[in-house]
């Protein structure tokens, strides 16, 4: 059992780190060849990854994007846990507030731009709001959906037993919902990154999608490409810490799950 533990783990490493390689390397073959202007060649690409964003004066752009990704994220989750719960454990107040929802979060947030800079200006509290919203919508319904459809019984149960409400909140009916609730949040935080982009692009004096979109008005291509990159690793990156996190938090799931042979 072990040997064939250790075969299917040794095959998806290899998967998942061979298929990523023979991409490159076709990428890499094909981009030398091509001699194509809008297509640089992959080794200046890396080239310019190496001297632009490895580099201390890097820090200048990618910490601005990460310090309004983080507030932004925080706030939508905050915001999202909180108004979600409320409103899942009210039948009345969720079905009162769920015309409100579905036409706001049936905006745009890249529409709410112009407001955002009429208001705010193009600093970053703009730029913190924006990522706010655009993550709100996915927290909010999956905890509104979560918190809804903890089993009954358990909320019976937990009532007859004389709990606090906060007591009931803590210990039973969020972390019954929290599989849904860090679903919603994943989500939310790929969006949070293309908001980011976005607003830095539309309206920034630095950033990640700044740096991007003077690159490309100065035809600078192989360093625009390097910074579609830096987005790339910075998503993977952010997105392996979530799986770490989920990991952690949701253990006791996953052995439930084990034990009931799912």
């Amino acid at each position: 059992m072990r040997a064939l533990r250790r075969r299917r783990l040794l095959a998806g490493l290899t998967l998942e780190a061979g298929v990523p390689l023979a991409l490159l390397a076709l990428w890499w073959t094909w981009s030398t060849r091509a001699g194509l202007v809008f297509f640089p060649p992959l080794p200046d690409i890396l080239r310019s990854f190496r001297e632009t964003w490895l580099a201390a004066p890097a820090s200048k752009e990618v910490l601005p994007s990460l310090g309004r990704l983080a507030v932004g994220y925080a706030t939508a989750v905050l915001a999202g846990v909180g108004l979600g719960t409320l409103l899942g454990c009210s039948e009345a107040a969720r079905r009162s507030a769920d015309p409100i929802v579905q036409f706001l979060r049936g905006i745009p947030p890249p529409a709410l731009l112009p407001f955002g800079i009429l208001v705010f200006g193009i600093g970053d509290p703009m730029k913190v709001l924006m990522i706010a919203l655009v993550c709100l919508w996915p927290v909010l319904l999956n905890t509104i959906d979560g918190v809804g459809g903890v089993d009954p019984t358990l909320r019976e149960t937990s009532r007859v037993y004389g709990l606090p409400l906060g007591t009931r909140l803590a210990y039973v009916i969020l972390p019954a919902a929290s599989p849904q609730i860090v679903a919603g949040a994943r989500t939310g935080l790929s969006l949070a990154i293309i908001m980011m982009v976005i607003s830095e692009m539309v309206a920034s004096t630095n950033g990640i999608g700044y740096s991007i979109l003077e690159a490309q008005q100065t035809f600078r291509i192989p360093d625009m490409w390097a910074g579609i990159l830096v987005l790339g690793v910075l998503g993977y990156l952010l997105n392996g810490l979530f799986v770490l996190l989920e990991r952690r938090l949701l253990r006791w799931h996953r052995g439930a799950r084990a034990r009931e042979g799912v």
